[in-house]
């Protein structure tokens, strides 16, 4: 056998392990990556918001 050749980790059904986490690296966020991006950006515009909110009511006083 080739030292260079390595063996590939193959589930039961047949399936490229190493493949699929290739993939799945390369396919962008997960959910969780996402739901939590989503709440940042969020919590970001409200408080920007609520900056300006306080800041116009200052004005007005």
């Amino acid at each position: 056998m080739d030292p260079d050749h390595k063996q590939k980790n193959v589930s039961s059904s047949g399936t490229d392990i190493d493949e699929v986490k290739r993939q799945n690296a390369n396919s962008g966020l997960s959910y969780n990556q996402a739901k939590a991006l989503l709440a940042k950006q969020t919590a970001e515009r409200e408080k920007a918001q609520n900056d300006f909110v306080h800041e116009v009511g200052k004005e007005n006083l």
